[in-house]
């Protein structure tokens, strides 16, 4: 009996996997990298990222540390982790400590050179209550973006190309939870205050984000393999890739652009198809 029903859990399981990959491959995705793309290699010269100790932001920091583009990394963070110990020695990486972030007042001298910001700051809705989940997700963001919008006007940069770059998470479009309208309000605000300035912002809807290998386990990899089909997959450090080369691109995709996980490896693909 408990084999029987054992079976029965294992069809539904895979049923279900099955049904979500097929629905992925025939939505996700919708933008097309232009072939032979004029690319402004300056654009990712000074990166800056947030959100650097999660399974998401490593991976942005591993893809701008390993950029040749890039010259020079900010790691804005409260606390350190092994990957970031192991990369704050190289010439090009700049950990900065940071307590309060909706006061990036400390950070002037850094953010006028800044010409592309990784965020990745966040956490689960299910570990924080709803006013801490929109303090964290969008005001620390509607705080940053003003200090860095001045500091880049003050440093005679503002109409040079930048880019902000959001995890939203898939989802944030179609759900009605309070997560869900906190992402959307967040995709608004910045947006918004980007629009008369060199600022293009995006945000990525994406479905699973592999951790960089340093933090992986088996479950991790599993996951990954089960859900590739539907384009519903992908790892932290090639979203960072797709990142920098949409950041790069800059003629290419308009401030507010809104990217899911199909397109985010579209863009992925061309950033690696460089390098072939």
């Amino acid at each position: 009996m408990i084999i029987k029903w054992l079976a029965i859990m294992l069809t539904v399981v895979f049923a279900l996997i099955i049904g979500f990959n097929v629905w992925g491959a025939a939505t996700q995705g919708s933008l097309e990298p232009a072939d032979n793309a004029e690319r402004d290699t300056s654009a990712n010269k000074v990166v800056m990222v947030f959100g650097a100790t999660g399974s998401a932001g490593g991976g942005l920091l591993k893809a701008a540390v390993e950029d040749n583009e890039v010259e020079k990394v900010y790691v804005v963070t409260r606390r350190s982790t092994d990957y970031i110990a192991s990369v704050e020695a190289r010439d090009k990486v700049s950990v900065i400590m940071h307590k309060d972030f909706t006061d990036y007042s400390q950070l002037n001298s850094q953010l006028g050179e800044v010409s592309t910001v990784l965020w990745a700051l966040g956490t689960s809705s299910m570990s924080v209550d709803a006013a801490t989940y929109t303090l964290i997700h969008v005001d620390f963001p509607a705080a940053f973006v003003p200090v860095w919008l001045a500091a880049r006007r003050a440093a005679g940069h503002i109409d040079s190309p930048m880019a902000y770059h959001f995890i939203a998470g898939m989802g944030t479009g179609a759900s009605d939870a309070p997560w869900a309208h906190d992402k959307r309000q967040t995709e608004r605000d910045v947006a918004a205050m980007a629009e008369g300035t060199g600022l293009r912002s995006f945000s990525y809807r994406s479905a699973y984000i592999r951790p960089i290998s340093e933090t992986t386990n088996i479950g991790h990899h599993i996951t990954e393999v089960l859900l590739r089909p539907g384009k519903l997959v992908t790892s932290s450090k090639k979203l960072g890739q797709a990142m920098l080369e949409i950041s790069a691109r800059t003629q290419e995709l308009p401030n507010g652009t809104l990217l899911d996980n199909g397109d985010s490896l579209a863009y992925t693909k061309a950033y690696l198809a460089r390098g072939e």
